[in-house]
């Protein structure tokens, strides 16, 4: 049996190899270095097949973290409002996705992340460039600032995460979001407009 080489035609085995090959891409070289060129070479495909069942980059990764949401639908219409209500809106953003039976990819996925460290790299990737990039660039922070105040943020929304679906630690766990909004919220805006001492002094 001779093996078949050169570039695979277009099907539904063609379009899993290229979800394959992005998620690997993803995970090594990060989302901004991955390229669709790079991961068409790896899927051994034409680069118009990656455009042809996915669009563009951001829709690929997407759907090769099978995310729940789009972000760049969601977020900005989160952080649309008074400047000084960010926080809480972003907090009550996305416990309204994990709440919701959409949720549950997410939740999947932080649990995997725990334990494996090739998940732990899309899933940063995920919340650091859709999620949170887009909340900062929204509020229009300095870009010099907008890497530490992102990863700021992320230890609130991702620890919210562990905590409420993953370990489940009470009160956290059945708290009304509400509640989860009003206690984590201020701590988030802080985090995004306010000063940050010993990272951003004065």
């Amino acid at each position: 049996m001779v093996r078949r080489s050169g570039r695979r035609p277009g099907n539904q085995d063609t379009k899993q190899s290229i979800l394959e090959a992005a998620r690997t891409m993803f995970a090594e070289a990060g989302y901004d270095k991955a390229s669709i060129r790079a991961i068409a070479a790896a899927a051994q495909v034409d680069p118009a097949l990656v455009h042809h069942y996915f669009g563009t980059k951001e829709k690929l990764f997407l759907a090769a973290m099978n995310a729940p949401i789009d972000p760049a639908e969601l977020i900005p219409k989160a952080m649309a409002g008074p400047r000084e209500q960010a926080g809480e809106r972003l907090v009550a953003t996305v416990l309204g996705v994990w709440d919701s039976p959409a949720g549950s990819a997410a939740v999947a996925l932080a649990r995997s992340a725990m334990s494996n460290e090739w998940t732990a790299r899309l899933m940063r990737e995920f919340v650091v460039t859709q999620v949170l990039r887009r909340a900062i660039a929204a509020l229009d922070i300095d870009e010099k600032e907008a890497p530490v105040r992102a990863a700021l943020v992320a230890t609130q929304i991702a620890g919210l995460l562990v905590v409420r679906y993953v370990l489940k630690v009470e009160p956290v766990a059945s708290a009304p979001a509400e509640r989860l909004v009003a206690a984590i919220g201020p701590t988030v805006q802080r985090y995004l407009v306010d000063e940050l001492p010993g990272f951003l002094d004065g």
